[in-house]
């Protein structure tokens, strides 16, 4: 047993998706962009973006924010409400102060004005990318307890949750109307499928996913992580 989690390792590399209805301004970035090895994604305008399916791997959106159709702040929020989500930069030729404010309040990554210099775009990216990918491990690491905890029966995460949250294993018993004895044996499994050596291994991955709360979150435990 291992309380190590080990997610599938992203295997793409990163993708850098850029936004801009003048065309100079998509093939320049194009350029600067996979000059220092970045995959890129050009688009002319917001109707050959959306609907968007995010790559699997790290990757981020730079985005102008006055465009025909739709502004920028508009695109994010549209891909907020289908649930995708992606670091963006937002750029910029009629920039302002309040406009800036404004998009770092709504979650931007970075608020360039145009013309950029190139070393601060390369680092936004940059910074954007690490960010998306820290923020994937973390997904990919969640996802795999998620998977270890649904493989357990019914009992089970009662069980784990309920030891998790502190109890002894004769107050889990009670708690339940099982024997002791029994309990130990639901703990062992316990302990066994989710790959961890110490309740204080238990303890935390129950944390991590949101199972704090005392037995009477046991049951229908499943429910919360669906």
């Amino acid at each position: 047993m291992t309380d190590h989690v080990k997610p599938d390792e992203v295997a793409e590399s990163p993708v850098v998706l850029v936004v801009d209805d003048e065309p100079t301004v998509c093939s320049s970035v194009r350029r600067l962009l996979r000059a220092v090895g970045y995959r890129v994604q050009t688009f002319s305008g917001v109707g050959r973006l959306l609907p968007l399916e995010r790559p699997g791997g790290p990757c981020c959106l730079v985005l102008d924010v006055q465009m025909p159709g739709a502004s920028g702040l508009e695109v994010k929020r549209s891909l907020e409400q289908s649930g995708v989500r992606i670091p963006i930069i937002f750029i910029t030729g009629f920039g302002s102060i309040p406009m800036g404010i404004q998009a770092m309040k709504d979650g931007a990554m970075d608020f360039l004005t145009k013309p950029f210099d190139e070393a601060d775009l390369l680092a936004a990216v940059a910074r954007a990318l690490d960010a998306d990918a820290r923020l994937l491990k973390h997904e990919g690491e969640l996802a795999v307890l998620r998977r270890r905890f649904d493989s357990l029966t019914a009992r089970e995460q009662e069980v784990c949750i309920a030891v998790s949250d502190g109890m002894l294993n004769k107050q889990v018993g009670a708690q339940f109307g099982i024997s002791e004895k029994t309990i130990k044996v639901h703990r062992a499994r316990v302990m066994d499928k989710m790959r961890v050596e110490s309740l204080a291994a238990l303890v935390l991955i129950a944390e991590r996913l949101g199972l704090a709360g005392g037995p009477a979150h046991a049951t229908g435990a499943a429910g919360i992580l669906n």
